[in-house]
């Protein structure tokens, strides 16, 4: 399911996820005393911080990188 709401003109697209209602029951308890208005809120928060931190997970150097690096490090003799 797909919605269209109109913020300044801005279409917006949104879609729906199922999860268990005694799940459901629970956030809505714990976030009647936040700042989140409605468990989507929540939920959409939730998963923003969990993807902003896979991406910060990622790796550093790609696969040639670190072999560069491994074959200066050797080239100097730090390792064999």
């Amino acid at each position: 399911m797909v919605k269209m709401t109109e913020e300044k003109s801005k279409p917006k697209n949104f879609t729906s996820i199922s999860i268990p209602t005694t799940l459901y029951k629970k956030l809505e308890e714990k976030i009647k005393e936040t700042e989140f208005t409605s468990v989507s809120s929540f939920v959409t928060h939730i998963i923003r911080e969990y993807l902003a931190k896979m991406e910060e997970e990622k790796e550093v150097f790609s696969e040639e990188e670190e072999e560069e690096i491994k074959e200066r490090l050797r080239a100097l003799g730090y390792i064999d």
